[in-house]
């Protein structure tokens, strides 16, 4: 009986033993060590947010740091925030990364680059169906198109002398939504998953030439544009994007440079990316065995646990759906039959948030719009415009809808009974 245990207790031990010296032996890239200190290093989008933040990590380790962005005020106040606090000197270049020949003279004026940060990314949440075409544009010339200007404007210098002067890197900010399909997030999506691929396979391109990517997965961040982006942010959206919290913009850089200085090809946020990226390895370059283990031992795991999210978002937008659905249902029952009031009074609406928009006509028959939003069962006063008529308040009223007194007086200025 003690040699049966003695048996399976070495079968145990040796089983990931032997997977450890296997994948030790097969990992493609190698590891390798990038250096940041005394290098030049080119950030796009570095006027504020993840970009800035990058830009005074850099500084501090000693980097000789170079910023693009748009925004020449903000540029000028970003050199000198970086000033104050490290007391390097940046250089400071205004471009669209959308536009390649200003982006190939400012990379020829600014020479060799050891560092390529593509920071720069916008972000318009939206269901597809209700999304303008220039929206959709816009992001996949900038996310990556922008992208693929920069790396083809600065190969050539990159590679120039590249075995004197040490492995040189390109780092990608993508975004968790590049590793999963969200609610609002399909054009956005669809240009930071584009990334992944182009990343992929240009690292078989250039690994002869001592150049390493980075791919960087953040999660939500907060950062100025984060917040004003987030205004027209579908609520299903932060209902799914919930799960994973926004980090410090601080924190996303000090992840990211840690990725760059090792080469790594995947580089998550937080924990919640490190599972995703583990879950959504696939062929992704690995250069860690141990990391490797990892992914092999996990996956049947995270497999499970993917689902797992699949049937909360869903059941997430079940949920929502069925809620609108009721909502309308009950105002158009009511206010078709309320006295001189018809169907074609009647505009619905759902911009991202359960609500209704309701046109009506007053007693001259004049138009008279209300507008407002619908969240948990509750009528906001935020977005409510012209409702003018006592009697279209008893009537959301009695709806069954809550529309609290006091919310009542703020739009009207008196109570209803």
């Amino acid at each position: 009986m003690a040699d049966a245990y003695f048996s399976l207790l070495s079968l145990i031990l040796v089983l990931p033993l032997t997977l450890l010296i296997f994948l030790y032996f097969i990992v493609r890239p190698r590891p390798v060590r990038v250096p940041i200190k005394n290098r030049h290093v080119f950030i796009t989008g570095g006027s504020s947010g993840i970009g800035l933040a990058l830009a005074h990590q850099c500084a501090q380790q000693g980097a000789d740091v170079t910023l693009l962005a748009r925004n020449v005020s903000k540029l000028e106040e970003a050199k000198e925030a970086i000033k104050l606090a490290t007391g390097r000197d940046v250089r400071i270049f205004s471009a669209d990364v959308r536009e390649y020949e200003n982006i190939v003279k400012v990379v020829e004026e600014v020479g060799e680059i050891d560092v390529l940060v593509c920071n720069h990314g916008v972000y318009v949440p939206q269901e597809l169906e209700s999304q303008e075409l220039e929206e959709i544009r816009f992001m996949i010339d900038v996310n990556l198109m922008g992208t693929f200007h920069l790396i083809k404007a600065a190969l050539p210098g990159m590679k120039k002398n590249r075995a004197e002067r040490g492995p040189g890197s390109i780092a990608i900010m993508s975004s968790q939504a590049g590793q999963v399909g969200i609610y609002g997030y399909t054009a956005y999506s669809a240009s930071k998953f584009g990334l992944r691929g182009m990343a992929e396979a240009l690292q078989q391109e250039i690994i002869a030439d001592n150049i390493h990517i980075s791919l960087i997965f953040p999660p939500d961040t907060e950062t100025p544009g984060f917040v004003e982006e987030n205004k027209r942010r579908p609520q299903l959206t932060s209902i799914i994007a919930a799960s994973s919290g926004a980090m410090k913009a601080d924190e996303v850089a000090k992840k990211s440079i840690d990725g760059i200085k090792s080469g790594t090809f995947i580089v998550p946020c937080n924990f919640e990316g490190f599972l995703l990226s583990v879950a959504t390895a696939g062929l992704c370059p690995q250069r860690s065995f141990l990391m490797a283990f990892v992914e092999v031992v996990t996956s049947p795991i995270l497999r499970i646990a993917g689902l797992c999210f699949q049937w909360n978002w869903y059941g997430s937008i079940e949920k929502w759906y069925a809620q609108k659905k009721q909502c309308k249902n009950t105002l158009l029952q009511y206010l078709v039959a309320f006295d001189g009031f018809t169907s074609s009074d009647l505009a619905f609406f759902c911009e991202g948030h359960v609500g209704v928009g309701v046109v009506t006509r007053d007693h001259t028959g004049s138009i008279v719009a209300v507008c407002s939003k619908l969240v948990d069962g509750r009528f906001s006063p935020e977005d409510a415009e012209g409702l003018a008529l006592r009697e279209d308040l008893r009537l959301l009223k009695t709806c069954g809808l809550r529309l609290a007194a006091t919310e009542c007086d703020a739009l009207r200025g008196q109570k209803i009974k």
